[in-house]
């Protein structure tokens, strides 16, 4: 059986999620849903490769092998909105971030499959940040969870006009110290490309539900426009464009890491 996700340990205070590049589905979707849904679109394409450099800067790593479409692991249990007023796709989508049905008629997810999914997908994978993150913080005296998504440049059902390139999200400040925040952003704007903080993207359940700068662990959440390393139309890797972005993505978390380490 497929594992609910992948795990690598560092030597570092640094902790890197990456909720969405799975593509595995759980026994019996495949029959249930659309061609679109199997297209599976809304996937955070290629990240996992664009972080294979981080356990050589000393950072764990956890990576989810299932589909958001199984379960969206950057969402409450309680299956609540996170963003007020905004499209909300739930904890097992029904639709796509374009509108598009991913089951046929009559297959959706009911409560007890939910619920089912919960426990065998969504709870294995927090119940490691959760540990982790102890782990890192009794050992070190401070945690840093660096939680990385991607997503196309245009998705007009979730923002108006073209996104940033680097989307940074601390939940308006509240689960990363300031200082760090700040470190990330400067070093992002030395680079080429557009950089915003707690913009449309502030933070989904990971950042949320474990960043804590009062008790000394910080979360930071980084949207990334997928023009910045791919074809969005192809969905194929660009090696030449990501191999740019890549060693922007290695300095903004050694400066994560390093700033972490002169403030605690």
């Amino acid at each position: 059986m497929t594992p609910v996700y992948d795990f690598v340990e560092g030597s570092t205070p640094l902790l890197v999620s990456v909720p969405h590049d799975g593509c595995e589905l759980a026994p019996g979707m495949t029959e249930r849903m659309t061609a679109t849904g199997l297209a599976l679109p809304d996937t955070d394409w290629h990240v996992r490769r664009l972080y294979e450099f981080a356990p050589s800067l000393g950072a764990s790593v956890i990576s989810a092998n299932f589909s958001r479409y199984v379960i969206d692991l950057n969402r409450p249990s309680t299956d609540h909105a996170l963003y007020k007023g905004q499209l909300f796709t739930g904890l097992c989508p029904s639709k796509t971030f374009a509108g598009e049905t991913i089951y046929v008629n009559g297959e959706e997810v009911t409560q007890p499959e939910k619920n089912e999914r919960i426990r065998k997908y969504w709870q294995p994978y927090h119940d490691k940040i959760r540990f982790e993150l102890a782990r890192l913080k009794n050992k070190f005296g401070f945690a840093l969870l660096w939680d990385a998504h991607s997503i196309p440049s245009q998705v007009p059902s979730l923002f108006t006009g073209t996104l940033s390139v680097f989307n940074i999200g601390t939940v308006d400040g509240t689960s990363c110290d300031y200082r760090l925040t700040d470190k990330v952003r400067e070093n992002a704007n030395e680079s080429d490309y557009s950089v915003v903080v707690n913009g449309r993207f502030k933070g989904g359940y990971i950042t949320r539900a474990y960043g804590k700068p009062f008790e000394n662990v910080h979360a930071l959440q980084l949207e990334k426009a997928q023009r910045a390393y791919m074809d969005e139309d192809t969905l194929d890797y660009d090696e030449s464009a990501a191999e740019s972005f890549v060693e922007c993505l290695e300095s903004l978390l050694s400066s994560y890491v390093r700033t972490a380490q002169t403030l605690f």
